[in-house]
């Protein structure tokens, strides 16, 4: 099974850290936060990979044609003009990297990339901005029972400020990050049919949109709920703590060894 990424957006909300290379770029610990979706999926058997590249997606491009360079040790002989790569591990992934236009919106990018996925049952589909602790496998085997065409990771996120607990007007404590309002929200990590890209028009169809919604109109979409780790990027707080997370050792997504 393969696995769309999304990773052609502009990441203005965190333009501190996307003036220079596309959000799925930034890095957590020392890689890109593409490269630690790439691994949650990989955990759980999926090797494939088609990524929708846009804003700067050169830079995605020179970052995979590079890669022995990144994950190894190199020598560079200078006199000879050689270049000696040490430890080449690589990881059993094959990665395509589309084009899907510098200003095209999700469902577009979807679209572009249709020729891809067009002769699988079905296949993954999540932001390039994204990381959890979700069981992949679980999800597709849910994907598949159900039997529709679509389904979507319903999450709960956390408050994003402490709260205080009251007794009328009297402080009795604190509750650091409260679960939200309890309402559950699109987490990305879709399982999708192909067919689902028909009800994407052209490159202005945002996939949350009516696609989405004529899905749920025609009882095609079912939500998986997961209860455990979940965390966008979409600010620079949001990466900070993230990478918080990842140097202390226990980042909850890392479920690879």
């Amino acid at each position: 099974m393969k696995a769309v990424i999304l990773a052609g957006g502009l990441g203005t909300r965190i333009s501190e850290e996307t003036s220079t290379r596309p959000k799925p770029m930034v890095e957590i610990g020392g890689k890109p936060i593409l490269w630690h979706i790439m691994k949650i999926y990989s955990a759980h058997g999926i090797n494939e990979f088609v990524v929708c590249c846009g804003y700067k997606g050169y830079i995605v491009k020179e970052y995979f044609a590079n890669y022995f360079l990144h994950m190894s040790d190199v020598t560079f002989d200078m006199q000879n003009n050689q270049m000696e790569i040490h430890q080449r591990y690589a990881e059993p992934w094959r990665v395509t990297l589309v084009d899907t236009g510098e200003n095209t919106l999700t469902g577009g990018r979807l679209k572009r990339v249709a020729d891809y996925v067009k002769d699988d049952d079905e296949f993954c589909f999540t932001y390039g901005d994204g990381v959890a602790n979700i069981n992949i496998g679980e999800l597709i085997h849910f994907h598949k029972q159900h039997g529709k065409n679509a389904t979507v990771t319903a999450v709960q996120p956390a408050g994003r400020y402490g709260a205080l607990e009251m007794d009328k007007d009297i402080v009795r404590g604190f509750i650091e990050k409260p679960q939200g309002d309890g309402g559950w929200i699109n987490g990305g990590f879709f399982v999708l049919s192909p067919s689902c890209i028909d009800m994407v028009e052209d490159d202005s169809s945002s996939w949350e949109n009516e696609p989405l919604r004529i899905l749920a109109a025609q009882g095609e979409l079912m939500a998986y709920e997961h209860r455990g780790f979940w965390q966008p990027m979409d600010t620079l707080r949001d990466k900070n703590q993230l990478e918080e997370l990842w140097q202390s050792g226990n980042a909850p997504w890392k479920v690879w060894k």
